[in-house]
């Protein structure tokens, strides 16, 4: 089993920046795509951003791609998620979480098996 933890969360102004972190537990966590996902108020959770098991092929959605940079170290088990040109439209609880190497980049939540437990990012405005 895999535990992730999200960490880096807080408030923000507009065009600012943040850098989120998740740290996972696990034997094989370079073998993991790894995804962050969001979910705001009142909304469903969508696909953020994501990162291949193998040397780190990247995806983004539209609407983060440019602004927003997911890397991960496999070393130290931890997955980022580097924030910039912030916009209010970002605030949301932001979820990192893992799946099989064959669904990379996969915007569908049902591809990952497990989840962190979720940390706040507000940005005013």
């Amino acid at each position: 089993q895999v535990q992730l933890v999200e960490s880096g969360g807080g408030l923000v102004q507009a065009g600012g920046s943040l850098r989120l972190s998740c740290a996972a537990s696990g034997r094989t966590f370079s073998s993991y795509a790894m995804g962050w996902f969001r979910q705001a108020r009142g909304k469903e959770r969508k696909f953020v951003a994501g990162i291949s098991g193998s040397n780190g092929r990247l995806y983004y959605s539209d609407s983060v791609k440019g602004r927003f940079t997911v890397s991960r170290d496999n070393a130290k088990n931890t997955v980022y998620l580097q924030m910039n040109s912030m916009k209010a439209e970002d605030t949301a609880v932001y979820y990192c979480a893992t799946a099989p190497a064959v669904y990379s980049g996969s915007t569908y939540w049902g591809h990952y098996d497990y989840w962190g437990q979720g940390t706040q990012v507000t940005v005013s405005s």
